[in-house]
């Protein structure tokens, strides 16, 4: 079976830093593109970032530019957002998704595979 499961989610005060991991099972992560989307109480989900099945290509929202960076240890089958200065309106739940390709990765219908998600607080 399928499945990806997010972990390292927390509260932390603004300025923090956090380092979310994403594990796969049931598939190899490497045939897939992956995904970081975050959704705060009464908004949309929105893509925050995605890196290629290599990890030669990544992208980034605006928003966390400069201060999120993403990577990949395929050996390991887990996928990492790494979450420096953080903001209080980065608080959300985060969750990570699998596709096949990396083309509009940004794009929350792109991706078939979800996991369950984890919740990000930043506040003092």
């Amino acid at each position: 079976q399928l499945q990806l499961v997010e972990s390292g989610g927390g509260l932390v005060q603004p300025g923090g830093s956090l380092r979310l991991s994403c594990a796969a099972s049931g598939f190899t992560l490497e045939f897939y593109a992956i995904g970081w989307f975050r959704q705060a109480p009464g908004k949309g989900r929105e893509g925050v970032s995605c890196i290629s099945r290599s990890g030669g290509s990544t992208n980034f929202a605006d928003s966390v530019k400069g201060r999120f960076t993403i990577s990949r240890d395929n050996a390991r089958n887990t996928v990492y957002l790494q979450m420096n200065s953080l903001k209080p309106e980065d608080t959300a739940i985060y969750y990570c998704a699998a596709a096949r390709s990396f083309a509009s990765c940004h794009l929350v219908r792109e991706y078939p595979y979800w996991g369950q998600g984890t919740q990000v607080t930043v506040s003092s």
